[in-house]
């Protein structure tokens, strides 16, 4: 039973739910690239990039792709992959995200006020945890092995990216709610 809810292990419930939040903000980023497709607009096409961005981050969360850098990482790095650099995949991870920021810059920019700030926050939160405190574990994981302290830092770093998931999602269905008013469904 425990393996079924600890925070720091793969395919498991807390793995889940965090797959099945970044399913729900890839599909409330479709839901809005085709609203947007249907009444030309600008940005049209960064929409569906997140929208695929996002599906992408939620097969990830359920299959784990990431921990597959970690060996060929740790191989190039050899004796350097250790401190913040204990978990190698953050080197890629970093620049694949500071590579998406500054392309995103004029998107972001671009947002309402209010939805840029709750998608910044989003972001903070999701980054923060997810290569922030991947380098603090990272870092203590080291030194100390992964030991109680450890899993109070890994369930802190999964926490603020559930956090940071959840925040999306709430941006998105209020940018939704007040650029659409609702949205139906139909089934052929």
């Amino acid at each position: 039973m425990i393996r079924l809810f600890d925070i720091e292990q793969e395919n498991n419930i807390p793995s889940f739910f965090s797959a099945a939040l970044l399913l729900l903000a890839s599909l409330l980023l479709a839901v809005i690239a085709v609203m947007k497709r249907k009444s030309p607009a600008p940005y049209t096409l960064q929409w569906a990039i997140l929208a695929f961005t996002f599906l992408y981050l939620a097969v990830d969360e359920a299959a784990s792709i990431h921990e597959l850098l970690m060996r060929p990482a740790r191989e190039l790095l050899g004796d350097r992959a250790s401190g913040i650099l204990y978990f190698p995949w953050v080197i890629p991870g970093m620049a694949a995200t500071l590579a998406f920021a500054l392309s995103f810059l004029p998107f972001v920019l671009h947002l309402p006020l209010h939805t840029r700030l709750l998608v910044l926050l989003a972001a903070s939160l999701f980054v923060g945890g997810a290569i922030g405190m991947e380098l603090i574990g990272g870092r203590y994981a080291d030194l100390y092995g992964r030991d109680f302290k450890y899993n109070m830092i890994a369930t802190l770093e999964e926490g603020l990216e559930m956090a940071g998931a959840i925040a999306f999602i709430y941006a998105m269905l209020a940018y939704i709610g007040r650029y659409y008013g609702q949205v139906r469904f139909r089934l052929m």
